[in-house]
């Protein structure tokens, strides 16, 4: 039954990751740099003090949970197993030049991230019980007047919360631990991280924020350590894994004529898709996390987004494909969090690599579970309304113990490709209609004198 499933969600998979969702994705990342000037690479450094030295506004402002936990609930949602798992599976099956395509559409992305944010605080609204709602389906159906594209959105969105931020997650711990400690099954994982994600969910945004501000930073400390580590033994390397990277992008090994053109395709498909997968800019899910931070101005707020994706892609999955690549194991047959672990394994001492690696995934995939746990929720909300709240919250933490006793990882990868592409399209075009809009709110807030140049 799961392998007839399977073959239908792959085929479902080719058709919405085709190319015209991978010009739809970039491209709207070229458009918007180009409308804003490259506001993302001119106000990175400001981008980056706001996000992590200043962390919130001073005064009194509109908002649930400060600038530093907006970025930090989003992170949680993005800085998951792609970092790991997703970014040797591109590897693995595109090549080293994947991680080029990775590096294009996070530095793309960075411009969508941006625009995503500014509309979100833009159009929030305030729910019956005083939290920040937002998002694409507020701006889409707001901002647009296309209330049916907004309600797609967040139908998408409800979907994807179980695919990309749920069973993918769980599933890719239990086969960590499994694989680490054979005498823990899978049940036991799943009912360890269902009991662990119903504790945190109780307390809604703010307790996920608390949460994630905690957990993210030590997180991401801990594996990009271990990754330089690697990295610094092998750095004679490095020179070698660029270009490697760079030529690969547009020549994939042992290929000519048709078959040629075949792997160029693979190589950016798997970037650009693992990319969106790990970074999700473009998808319309991060924005959900920043219409709830507390800010006077949806600049502000857009400034400290877009450095999501430059932490997640540009830093952490770099680290990843820098291990993987300078190590040589990525043409010994593995793939996913297996070629991260022998990565590791072959370069730091006993079973250090293995440790590190299962580490990440257990702290990366349980963020991201509660990141997405919020997405879903408010996308449920915007749909069914406040009453809907409870059982999607009770059915997310049900669903965390499924994905970790599925068989067929494939299965759970295929699924959550497919949510990804579904839920970017409304997003992607409410971004384009709404790009006049980006571009003055953006020129208002330098007009006023919050100008980093100063």
């Amino acid at each position: 039954m799961q392998d007839k499933l399977l073959n239908v969600l792959i085929s479902i998979d080719k058709f919405i990751w085709g190319v015209p969702m991978i010009v739809l994705l970039v491209g709207t990342g070229i458009f918007l740099t180009i409308r804003l000037r490259g506001l993302q690479f001119r106000a990175l450094g400001h981008s980056l003090y706001l996000a992590l030295v200043k962390r919130k506004e001073e005064g009194s402002a509109e908002g649930d949970i400060s600038h530093f936990q907006a970025l930090m609930t989003a992170l949680a949602a993005t800085v998951g197993t792609g970092n790991i798992a997703g970014v040797a599976t591109a590897i693995a099956a595109g090549g080293p030049g994947a991680l080029f395509w990775m590096w294009i559409t996070g530095l793309f992305g960075m411009a969508t991230k941006y625009s995503e944010a500014v509309l979100a605080v833009r159009f929030r609204e305030t729910d019956a019980y005083g939290n920040m709602c937002g998002g694409p389906m507020y701006y889409i159906s707001k901002g647009m007047g296309w209330k049916w594209l907004g309600v797609l959105f967040a139908i998408f969105a409800s979907i994807a919360a179980f695919g990309i931020g749920n069973i993918v997650q769980s599933n890719s711990v239990a086969e960590a631990i499994t694989v680490s400690f054979p005498a823990i099954k899978p049940w036991m994982v799943g009912l360890t991280m269902f009991v662990a994600t119903a504790l945190v969910l109780l307390g809604g945004i703010k307790n996920i924020g608390k949460t994630a501000s905690i957990i993210v930073p030590f997180m991401i400390v801990l594996y990009m350590t271990s990754s330089l580590i690697v990295v610094f033994i092998n750095f004679r390397q490095i020179p070698a894994v660029f270009v490697l990277v760079i030529t690969k992008a547009f020549t994939p090994m042992s290929a000519v004529g048709g078959f040629a053109g075949a792997l160029v395709r693979e190589t950016v498909k798997q970037g650009v898709s693992k990319g969106v997968f790990s970074n999700e800019s473009g998808l319309g899910s991060a924005p959900i996390a920043a219409a709830a931070a507390q800010t006077k101005n949806p600049v502000n707020q857009a400034l400290v987004s877009m450095t999501q994706t430059f932490i997640d892609t540009i830093i952490v999955c770099s680290l990843t494909g820098f291990v993987i690549l300078s190590t040589g194991v990525w043409q010994d047959g593995a793939t996913g969090a297996e070629l991260t672990t022998h990565a590791f394994t072959s370069a730091l001492p006993g079973n250090i690599g293995g440790i590190v690696v299962s580490l990440g995934l257990v702290f990366f995939a349980y963020s991201t579970v509660l990141g997405w746990s919020y997405y879903g929720e408010k996308s449920i909300e915007y749909l069914l309304g406040i009453k809907a709240i409870i059982p999607y919250r009770i059915l997310y933490c049900v669903m965390v113990f499924v994905g970790a006793i599925i068989t067929k990882v494939k299965l759970v990868w295929t699924f959550a490709d497919i949510t990804n592409g579904l839920m970017a399209i409304p997003n992607l075009i409410g971004l384009l209609a709404l790009s006049g809009m980006i571009v003055s709110e953006t020129q208002k807030y330098y007009k006023r004198g919050n100008n980093y140049e100063k």
